[in-house]
């Protein structure tokens, strides 16, 4: 009798959690795990709860497209050059921006949107999303940012988050869709934001090449000296094999055709 008292009491706290959504606080991390043979990665362990909430993070498994995104929190000589390498190769890219670039740098960020590119979200304050439980402080960290980017740069973001560092909690992911945003993480990224410990240049690009894939969304840091020098030359080979480059906007309508049909 006791065993079952027990077991009982275990079921209904169970039923309690999920019911109360007590899980959905819980915080994740992202992570992928490459494959070697340019076959899509396993993202979050293969899980299928963030696509509930219209996540993005990989593409068509039958097409050669690649998703660039880049997490841009401030400038340092080197998002300049990448622009200009996205130019002269006529490259899309989504950046996620923190305020400071609106703030110190409004022309790369009104170049962003006039060359093409999407202009997202990465919060205002680069803080750990996934341990916020009210909407509104959670939303205002989007908001503030929209604001400034808009007063400063003069330029309307494009509704797609990236919670910073990838952290994020079930909630957060909740947050994100009653406020109209599309989060957005990624199926291959590298080493790359510290600038003090730049990788050479021949180990990037083969870290990168090794791991291409259909379907990718590639997340690399604007900051990086490293991704400033082979990023050319990498995205020259990629359309030598075969690939184009899509934008977050398609990449969300196969998401969305995707989930329909499965």
């Amino acid at each position: 009798m006791k065993k079952f008292i027990i077991f009982s009491m275990a079921i209904f706290l169970l039923v309690f959690a999920v019911n109360t959504g007590v899980f959905a606080d819980k915080a994740y991390d992202w992570f992928f795990k490459s494959a070697s043979d340019h076959t899509q990665p396993e993202v979050f362990g293969g899980s299928k709860m963030p696509d509930k909430y219209g996540s993005l993070y990989l593409g068509s498994p039958d097409e050669k497209v690649i998703y660039i995104t880049f997490d841009a929190g401030y400038e340092n000589g080197n998002v300049e050059k990448v622009l200009d390498v996205l130019k002269e190769h006529s490259v899309p890219a989504a950046f996620f921006i923190l305020p400071e670039l609106p703030r110190r740098y409004p022309h790369l960020v009104k170049r962003m949107a006039e060359e093409g590119h999407l202009v997202c979200n990465h919060s205002y304050s680069h803080r750990d999303m996934s341990g916020i439980t009210d909407y509104n402080e959670f939303v205002e960290e989007l908001t503030k940012l929209e604001d400034t980017c808009r007063e400063k740069a003069g330029v309307a973001m494009a509704k797609y988050f990236r919670p910073p560092k990838g952290t994020f909690s079930e909630k957060s992911l909740e947050f994100c869709r009653e406020a109209g945003y599309v989060p957005v993480f990624w199926s291959f990224a590298y080493a790359d934001w510290d600038n003090n410990a730049q990788k050479d240049v021949v180990w990037a690009y083969d870290k990168i090449m090794s791991n291409i894939h259909n379907g990718m969304v590639m997340l690399l840091h604007p900051t990086s000296a490293t991704n400033a020098s082979v990023l050319g030359r990498v995205l020259t080979d990629l359309k030598a094999r075969g690939y184009r480059f899509g934008t977050l906007d398609e990449l969300k309508e196969y998401s969305r055709r995707k989930n329909q049909s499965g």
